[in-house]
């Protein structure tokens, strides 16, 4: 019986993991860490840890001497911060793990970055601009009001839509960084100037193999957890979602990994929106850790999670399609307190009258 270790078991995602793997017909001991001792309580890990942040100079003894006494025989990675500490310190845990290269990590992590290599690589992205400065905030802003009726002000670094502000004007976009510099220790060099996408939001989730796509799955988001209390009317975390089969949205985010990483190996989960041209546009890839979502796909019947594993063990898997590896229409609603719940072909459970 294999011993994963889960680091970051207290998120929703790392939750999600978990879930998808009690769904296999193999057992697995799950062993959870996780810095914050109220979210840790909900885990639903077997057994779990209460770890210090990894700004910690003890943190990395500490999750290799839970290694040694766990007795792990592989640890996935789920939140961001953790992937980019364990990204720089591979070489120091102890035990199987599956992360793509330093390189490709550290340029999914920074978004201008990324933008500008798939801008090179002719891979649909939203027009963006690097600020510096208080005066890069103007020219960016001029440059993109010429041509699009909303400018999305975004940080470089960051998940959940983090420091993000749809604006019309330019007084908007400097007095939301300055806030932002001001309370939350920001500075101009964090944040960059988008065109905003008004079009269908899609998440294309995929697991990968020296260079080789092993399968994959998109859907589109079509209502966001608290959605309506945010200022851009979006969470990135979808309270409704259906899979979808689009030609185009799997084509831009194998051309997105690839130029990311031809030689890709492990999860690349690729967020894109659509222009005015109905054109789907990436806007990141959630690189080395599934989408908060995994288990929608797993419980329909498509465990990338399991996949994910047994490629790492070097063990045999099922025939996959690479792409649309699930019937369209699936949809997975989830709202706070009341659960989840899959619907298959739009049997909706609701009577009309």
């Amino acid at each position: 019986m294999k011993r994963i270790l889960i680091i970051g078991c207290g998120g929703s995602a790392g939750y999600n993991f978990v879930r998808s793997l009690k769904m296999s017909e193999e057992e697995f001991i799950t062993i959870g860490t996780d810095i914050n001792r109220e979210h840790l309580e909900l885990s639903n890990c077997d057994i779990k840890y209460l770890v210090p942040k990894n700004t910690n100079k003890k943190y990395i003894d500490i999750i290799n001497k839970i290694i040694a006494v766990e007795k792990i025989d592989f640890m996935h990675i789920q939140p961001d911060v953790e992937v980019a500490f364990w990204s720089k310190n591979r070489d120091r845990i102890n035990t199987k793990f599956e992360l793509p290269t330093e390189n490709a990590i550290d340029l999914c992590h920074n978004k201008m970055k990324f933008n500008t290599l798939l801008s090179e690589n002719k891979v649909p992205v939203p027009e963006s601009y690097q600020i510096n400065n208080k005066p890069d905030i103007k020219e960016a802003f001029e440059k993109l009001i010429r041509n699009h009726e909303k400018i999305w002000v975004r940080a470089i670094r960051g998940a959940g839509s983090k420091a993000s502000l749809p604006i019309k004007n330019l007084e908007h976009a400097e007095m939301w960084i300055d806030y932002w510099n001001k309370n939350k220790n920001t500075t101009y060099s964090d944040f960059m100037l988008s065109e905003f996408l008004p079009g269908k939001e899609y998440a294309f989730q995929s697991i990968w193999k020296d260079g080789e796509l092993i399968t994959s799955q998109a859907r589109e988001r079509q209502e966001y957890v608290f959605g309506n209390l945010m200022p851009s009317g979006q969470s990135s975390s979808p309270a409704v979602a259906e899979t979808v089969h689009n030609k185009l949205v799997n084509k831009i985010s194998t051309d997105a990994i690839r130029s990311v990483d031809k030689n890709a190996t492990g999860i690349f989960c690729v967020d894109l929106k659509e222009n005015n041209n109905g054109i789907p546009c990436v806007t990141e890839i959630n690189i080395g850790r599934f989408f908060t979502t995994n288990d929608f796909f797993s419980e329909a019947g498509c465990n990338m999670p399991i996949y994910y594993l047994k490629l790492a063990f070097g063990e045999k898997i099922p025939a996959l399609k690479k792409y649309n590896a699930l019937p369209i229409k699936l949809s997975w609603i989830r709202i706070i307190d009341m659960g989840k719940k899959l619907v298959k072909g739009g049997k909706w459970s609701y009577r009309e009258i």
